[in-house]
């Protein structure tokens, strides 16, 4: 089972735990991934509200790499799944647009033109699609451990593009929880938006959405909460403090990426998933201590 890897910036950066604790999961688990090369940024969502043109571009671009690989595309980022998928859709369903965006490829001297071959996955659906590379290999580490499921928005709408599950009653994530020797808890954030790309717009009425998820969680008597998309994680933990103070609350919870749950699940200790990186709830994660 091997991919290409498409990181995204913030696993590039800010997020690096995100990154360390995929590769070494993956190596546990048996799955392949190769970086694409000189992969540029999807985008974000906010890119097309510029450009529209130039961001379809720039993601055919990422794509066609992966298909000159003759490899399917996996990211660990909901926004980059967002982003790469919704452009595949719109270059193999709108007419004349794929030739329109080579044209642009081409004439910036790219050497490969879209072809639409490669499909894009995220570890999530990889994992819930192929339980058995999990096989033998999960200890009891998480054992008696509740875990809010945050899905995150943009792992689960617009449905033609993120078709993987139902949006409004998503179950994957449970799925692999239980898995994973943990007890998935239901709260009533768990499927709404952490306001990520936000932040900066609408800073109070975002860090009150942030507290109250956390909030939810907490109420719900979960440990922790994990979560598939980076920037979601970034929020609710970086952000953690302020979204206490947002809706003055008093909790303080550890948020994990989905691969360092998976870590933990598979024995690795805390620092082996680079907790240490982490702002929100570091004295209260008992797992992998």
């Amino acid at each position: 089972m091997k991919y290409a890897l498409f990181p995204g910036c913030v696993l590039d950066g800010a997020a690096a735990e995100a990154y360390t604790s995929l590769k070494k999961v993956c190596e546990k688990l048996g799955i392949e991934i190769e970086e694409i090369p000189n992969w540029t940024c999807c985008g974000a969502s906010h890119g097309q509200g510029v450009n529209d043109l130039a961001m379809l571009a720039i993601n055919a671009r990422n794509i066609s790499i992966a298909e000159n690989m003759g490899l399917p595309i996996l990211t660990v980022c909901n926004t980059c799944t967002l982003q790469l998928r919704t452009a595949k859709y719109r270059l193999d369903h709108e007419p004349g647009l794929k030739d329109k965006v080579n044209a642009i490829l081409k004439e910036a001297g790219h050497p490969y033109a879209y072809q639409g071959t490669s499909d894009i996955t995220h570890f999530l659906w990889v994992l819930d699609e192929h339980p058995e590379v999990l096989n033998g290999k999960i200890t009891d580490a998480l054992k008696g451990t509740k875990v809010a499921c945050y899905y995150g928005c943009h792992i689960l709408r617009p449905k033609p593009q993120m078709n993987y599950e139902e949006g409004d009653y998503p179950e994957s994530f449970e799925r692999l929880v239980r898995r994973l020797g943990a007890e998935p808890v239901w709260f009533d954030a768990g499927r709404k938006c952490c306001g990520f790309h936000a932040q900066f717009t609408a800073e109070h009425d975002v860090l009150t959405v942030t507290g109250q998820i956390a909030a939810s969680a907490a109420h719900a008597q979960a440990n922790l909460i994990a979560t598939p998309c980076p920037l979601c994680q970034m929020q609710l933990d970086m952000y953690g403090p302020e979204g206490r103070d947002a809706v003055h609350g008093e909790t303080d919870m550890p948020i994990l990426h989905l691969q360092q749950l998976v870590g933990l699940a598979l024995g690795m200790t805390q620092e082996e998933i680079g907790f240490n990186r982490h702002v929100f709830g570091r004295n209260k994660l008992k797992v992998g201590a």
